[in-house]
């Protein structure tokens, strides 16, 4: 009997030698968390589906985002829950409301120290809970709705984002978002773009998070239909042209092969969302003792740097730092 001179195993004998010969390598440079900051509350609120996130007040906002730029997550991604919503969302745009005052906080805090991100959608803040305004037959207005998101965007570089993040998948939003906030003097400032957006079963506990369940129908009129993986990278080119300097492919863990077909094609930071639903199911199976949850989290993250994202956005962002800073983590 012979056996083969070329034994693969050799390579996974000790975990140093595993170390060595890894093809990726997690880094808490490759994190960005995401925070709800909510209006009218005296202290945090715990969120039931998302054991361990909370609507953060203003003041643990800034103690939050303090923590994790100390334990060195380069970026945040804000979403703002305002205390009154009305048919067009604007208190989304409004210089007072709850992100723009947020973003001023941290701004003054944390300085250039935290790459700050604000969401841009509507869904938080309309009391239809749909992305944008409505027409009379109770559709999404395109061409309304991205005027709207022009003004919010305007409020947010203002009030001191370095990246925003149109999340509301409506045709031409980055063309808009550009120009406004271009022609208001601030064409340093960053488009991430959700250019493939999925109308995902995995969103739930957001909705909770962020006080955004639609009260009725969906939202599979404007995101994208998970059978499809051609018109992602449509999207993903048309955001590019209108001015995106870096995209985003949402969930993370059900589309890695969005993730790696985007990450093949284009030529800009590609980012990932690991979401809510991937969150919840995890944290789940761990709390039943199904799973390792340690190792399942750097498992899945991993997975999603492998496929080819540059920036993951994770609930896990802070635990994920508490192991990673200071060194690379390799399963």
């Amino acid at each position: 009997m012979s056996f083969p001179q070329r034994r693969l195993r050799r390579l996974r004998r000790t975990p140093v030698l595993r170390r060595l010969v890894a093809e990726t390598r997690l880094s808490v440079d490759d994190l960005v968390a995401p925070l709800f900051v909510r209006e009218g509350i005296d202290e945090p609120q715990p969120i039931a589906s998302l054991p361990g996130v909370v609507q953060h007040t203003r003041d643990s906002l800034v103690k939050e985002v303090r923590r994790l730029s100390g334990l060195g997550v380069p970026a945040v991604v804000l979403f703002g829950v305002p205390a009154r919503k009305d048919a067009e969302g604007s208190e989304a745009w409004n210089p007072d409301g709850i992100v723009q005052a947020a973003l001023r906080d941290l701004r003054d805090d944390v300085g250039d120290d935290v790459v700050i991100m604000a969401d841009l959608c509507l869904d938080e803040y309309t009391d239809h809970g749909h992305c944008g305004v409505l027409t009379a037959d109770g559709s999404v207005d395109n061409d309304v709705t991205i005027m709207r998101y022009a003004a919010v965007a305007r409020a947010q570089v203002a009030a001191g984002a370095d990246v925003v993040a149109p999340s509301g998948m409506m045709d031409g939003q980055v063309a808009v978002i550009r120009d406004a906030i271009d022609s208001a003097g601030y064409a340093d400032r960053v488009i991430l773009a959700y250019a493939a957006k999925y109308a995902s079963a995995f969103y739930g506990p957001f909705r909770d998070a962020a006080e955004s369940t639609p009260s009725f129908g969906d939202r599979r009129g404007y995101q994208m239909d998970p059978a499809n993986s051609r018109e992602a990278m449509r999207e993903v080119f048309a955001d590019i042209e209108q001015g995106a300097d870096a995209v985003m492919v949402k969930p993370a863990g059900p589309y890695l092969d969005v993730i790696a077909r985007v990450s093949d094609a284009v030529d800009v930071p590609v980012a990932a969302y690991q979401v809510s639903g991937e969150y919840a199911m995890l944290e789940a199976a761990a709390a039943n003792g199904w799973i390792e949850r340690e190792r399942a989290i750097h498992e899945s993250v991993t997975s999603i740097v492998r496929a080819g994202a540059s920036t993951v956005l994770t609930y896990w962002a802070t635990e994920l730092a508490q192991h990673l800073w200071g060194k690379n983590h390799v399963l």
